[in-house]
């Protein structure tokens, strides 16, 4: 999970829940800014830290050093503060249309959507807030389970 601020913020009780039953929780900055637009390298700095922080008083531990760019969008300047950081920067490789609550895609259409560009070495980008991803999250990984695709860590995968 790549979390930010808010999130953090409004729903501690289920962070420490995702700590608890072992899933890897990332970077996704403080206020999920258009990073690539810090050019500064201490305002970059403190959208990690300002996020790790709060993760750390909110879980008792430290934050894993992965990094998501909000949206994608970054710039190389970015992606090399983020490394000397420590951060491991992580992308997916299928993301679409769930953010946005109040416009939620067609569960059929958003299933078949995903089968169809299921891929080894897929990362997916499913977006917590989502009803639509909630409803069909069950479906999915027995979709994959059962054609033979398995679950692995972002330490497997960076490594």
């Amino acid at each position: 999970f790549f979390l930010v601020g808010n999130y953090l913020e409004k729903n501690p009780d289920l962070v420490r829940r995702m700590v608890a039953e072992g899933h890897t929780v990332g970077n996704h900055t403080m206020h999920h800014y258009d990073m690539s637009k810090l050019t500064d390298k201490a305002a970059f700095q403190k959208e990690l830290a300002d996020l790790a922080a709060l993760y750390e008083e909110t879980v008792g531990q430290p934050l894993p050093k992965y990094y998501r760019p909000p949206q994608g969008i970054y710039s190389q300047e970015n992606l090399q503060m983020a490394k000397e950081l420590g951060y491991k920067t992580v992308f997916w490789s299928f993301a679409y249309d769930d953010w946005d609550n109040s416009r939620q895609p067609d569960l059929d259409k958003s299933k078949d959507k995903i089968i169809k560009n299921t891929h080894n070495g897929e990362v997916v980008l499913l977006h917590p807030t989502s009803e639509t991803n909630v409803k069909i999250l069950s479906e999915l990984i027995d979709y994959w389970i059962s054609s033979g695709f398995r679950f692995g860590t972002l330490d497997e995968l960076t490594s």
